[in-house]
């Protein structure tokens, strides 16, 4: 039976929609009010509150802890430094994704992974022969997302330490209103954000201190279906919907490597010594990927076209459409839509994809499938680069006021 976050007390108060998800054992906010346009532009015009606490934490301490990640993750943590937060993805040895997450290195011997999924059996297999000890610390940290352009404002007025010059995908321990916090500069929205890691016990005092700093500054408390809106238009796959961990997916089509992912970037060839994948991800590289992951997009003069052919108003998405949709390319199929949303900002209909190489490319034409009463139409459509919305406040030192 799902449970409650160390921000359940908080987060139940303001639910009035009662529109609740379980995700990973515990009760989580779908939306606070009947619609969630309010919370999802929050995130893009003032700040959005997110408890994401059901990510699983997994403390990694040992002299051999940086020795032992750099042999799970594709990227190489030995060459980062104390205070950095890596985002990577681990594979099986056939080079295919099981995970990803982000790694804070707290110091030399000492990390803290995050993931969406459990992993510790996989974990603590890889680990065998490492000087290394693997705790799931998942319940004794809560963890709260600040996103949209008014975050770093409210952080500041709280921080015990300016946090206006902390760079992206960096970390600081600091103190909010006197709570002892860790404040990473991450986030899955595609904006200016944080994510803050506190200790279960302060959670609910610390939800207070930011709400009341926030009110002056457009904060709203945001459940997930803001945040998977946004998620969209940052670009961002999510496991069990835009891939899945191989070890669960019931085909070879279902599994993707972090090259289909479009996560070439963050694979470092070069790191010394093995990790888990390397020769059949490398040899892919070599070769260049068979699938890509990319963004679609179709204009509302296409879907008002569709709709006009029933003799109806055109409607668009408000939700992400996590079922799936075939693309195609004249009279065939030539990839799947995995996530598909209207974007409120961009007045475009969005979908990420993965597509088959030579119709990857920005600027081809495509068909996306659109259900369009009980009859299913096909939307014209161009696929784009990602992400689809990219500001520079998402990086910006120092970060605006």
């Amino acid at each position: 039976m799902p449970r409650g976050t160390p921000f359940h007390a908080r987060t139940s108060a303001l639910c009035r929609s009662m529109r609740w998800k379980e995700w990973g054992g515990y009760f989580m906010v779908d939306a606070y009010d009947e619609f969630h346009d309010p919370e999802y532009n929050a995130v893009r015009a003032g700040a959005a509150l997110f408890d994401v606490s059901p990510l699983h934490k997994y403390d990694v301490r040992g002299p051999e802890a940086t020795a032992f990640v750099d042999r799970l993750i594709t990227r190489d943590l030995a060459r980062s430094r104390i205070g950095q937060v890596l985002y990577s993805g681990w594979c099986d040895g056939a080079g295919k994704l099981l995970q990803d997450g982000c790694f804070q290195r707290l110091r030399r011997d000492r990390i803290l992974a995050t993931a969406v999924d459990p992993c510790l059996p996989w974990f603590e297999r890889v680990a065998y022969g490492f000087d290394v000890r693997i705790e799931d610390v998942s319940d004794r940290l809560g963890a709260l997302a600040l996103q949209g352009p008014t975050s770093g404002a409210i952080l500041n007025a709280l921080a015990s330490r300016d946090l206006s010059r902390l760079r992206y995908f960096r970390l600081r321990r600091t103190r909010l209103g006197g709570v002892p916090a860790v404040v990473t500069r991450t986030g899955y929205t595609g904006d200016l954000g944080y994510e803050i890691w506190v200790r279960a016990e302060r959670a609910g005092e610390l939800w207070d201190l930011l709400v009341e700093a926030g009110e002056p500054r457009g904060l709203r408390p945001a459940g997930l279906l803001a945040l998977d809106r946004a998620r969209v238009e940052a670009g961002y796959p999510l496991i069990d919907v835009d891939f899945w961990n191989a070890d669960f997916a019931e085909t070879d089509a279902q599994k993707s490597s972090p090259l289909e992912l479009g996560l070439g970037w963050a694979v470092s060839p070069g790191k010394r010594g093995p990790w888990i994948g390397r020769e059949a991800v490398l040899a892919e590289r070599e070769r260049g990927p068979e699938r890509f992951f990319v963004g679609i997009t179709t204009s509302i003069l296409e879907i008002e076209r569709l709709f006009a052919l029933e003799g109806l108003a055109p409607q668009v998405v408000a939700e992400v459409n996590r079922r799936g949709v075939p693309v195609y390319s004249g009279g065939g199929q030539v990839g799947r839509a995995t996530s598909v949303c209207w974007s409120p900002l961009l007045k475009r209909q969005l979908a990420l994809a993965t597509m088959e190489r030579g119709y990857h490319h920005p600027g081809t034409p495509v068909d996306i499938e659109m259900t369009v009463e009980y009859t299913r139409r096909r939307a014209r459509s161009t696929v784009v680069p990602l992400p689809f919305f990219d500001p520079p406040r998402k990086r910006a030192i120092p970060v605006p006021g």
